[in-house]
């Protein structure tokens, strides 16, 4: 999912689940922070680097693919933008290295879902707002896996796009099946910056990569930005399912992501506990039309923003300010090493921990090497994260959200 969604589409799910705007916004800002919390981030803020959650792609550019790099690659994305759906999923083919890999795929309402909004109980708007980035991410990213792996997450030449009658232009074909929408060949071009095109259906992807752990073959690379985009409904061909068809349906299924995050952060809000499978339908249903009206509008980023932002001024009553990187740098630099944690930036960094350590412990005892080593974090610590001595604190606070 693009800022639209992240930042102003949770701002706009929090202020439905209850909390104040001041509240909103460090959500939606915690949530949309996940894209950018990168090593050079930290880097420049001084921050522990083992906080990352998300790689520059010139810092996947010089990735290492031995071991070692590609555990770093998994516990950042796999933790934060990928979460699997089943770690002991039932694989009928392949060897032990594919049945690790195929049981990193992603998807909505697994049980590492509901693990990621209990963590966030309890800590505060920050930790909120990584609990809804990843929820959301479950819902945009299914079917691919945050590690790189040809095997997995490859697709082969056949991507047709879903489109409405009005936008269908001239390379539509016949009507396709689903809800009686037409169809258009997908083409892919492979200079990132290149604009996408959606009226003309120009996207830009991965270029093909033989090699099985090449970055390249991470996540949804190989489909571009597609998974990310609210409007679009497509057809492709992934590896894992042994190329055979899947249908993606994103305006219906960004909506109920975002059903399930009204749901979830009103569980955060009040102390109740998440259920998978589980959606605020109620809440959202007076505001469903100007809702839909957004994710099927065939737009980028910038356009999807301003529309997001004007629901969520009347949802609130509040201008919401665009997302500023810079908003808590200069409070977290300046404060003294011991009271940092305690800074706006500080407890977002410990949520990151926290998240990374228990995804990648999962994944660890599950018997699934990818993410590296791991231990559990409430007995004796992060195995491989120099910084979880401030999470023994951490784990022991609960904050009053009312």
């Amino acid at each position: 999912m693009e800022k639209s969604f992240h930042y102003y589409g949770t701002y706009c799910a929090a202020i439905l689940a209850g909390y104040s705007h001041q509240q909103s916004l460090e959500i939606g800002y915690s949530a949309q922070l996940v894209d950018l919390c990168s090593k050079t981030f930290l880097q420049r803020i001084e921050g522990p680097l083992s906080a990352a959650t998300t790689q520059l792609t010139a810092e996947m550019a010089q990735a290492r693919t031995d071991i070692v790099g590609l555990a770093n690659i998994t516990r950042i994305w796999a933790s934060f933008h990928f979460l699997p759906y089943d770690l002991y999923a039932p694989v009928n083919k392949g060897g032990r290295r594919y049945r690790n890999k195929y049981r990193m795929i992603c998807g909505p309402n697994g049980s590492l879902v509901a693990d990621t909004v209990a963590l966030a109980q309890g800590k505060g708007t920050q930790a909120a707002g990584v609990a809804l980035h990843v929820l959301a991410d479950t819902w945009a990213h299914r079917y691919f896996a945050g590690t790189p792996s040809l095997v997995i997450n490859n697709t082969n030449r056949y991507f047709v796009e879903l489109l409405p009658p009005n936008v269908c232009g001239p390379d539509a074909g016949s009507r396709a099946a689903h809800a009686g929408l037409a169809e258009r060949p997908v083409r892919f071009g492979h200079n990132p910056a290149a604009p996408d095109d959606p009226e003309q259906g120009i996207y830009t992807n991965t270029i093909y990569q033989a090699g099985e752990q090449s970055v390249m073959n991470l996540g949804h690379g190989r489909a571009g930005h597609l998974p990310d985009y609210s409007f679009i409904r497509y057809r492709y061909v992934p590896a894992w399912a042994d190329y055979e068809e899947i249908t993606k349906d994103n305006p219906a299924e960004f909506y109920q992501a975002f059903c399930q995050m009204v749901y979830a952060l009103g569980c955060l809000r009040t102390g109740e506990p998440f259920a998978t499978n589980t959606y605020d339908r109620d809440r959202v249903a007076p505001h469903e039309q100007a809702i839909r009206h957004i994710l099927q509008k065939r737009q980028l980023d910038a356009g999807a923003c301003e529309d997001w932002c004007a629901l969520g001024r009347r949802l609130s009553g509040h201008d919401i300010e665009p997302f500023d990187l810079e908003a808590h740098v200069r409070q977290y630099q300046d404060v003294p090493a011991g009271d940092k944690d305690e800074t706006f930036l500080g407890r977002f960094i410990l949520a990151a921990l926290a998240q990374k350590g228990m995804v990648v412990n999962r994944i660890y005892s599950s018997g699934n090497p990818l993410a590296g080593r791991s231990i559990d974090y409430n007995e004796r610590g992060f195995a491989g994260i120099r910084d979880f001595l401030p999470l023994v604190g951490y784990f022991g606070k609960a904050e009053n959200h009312e």
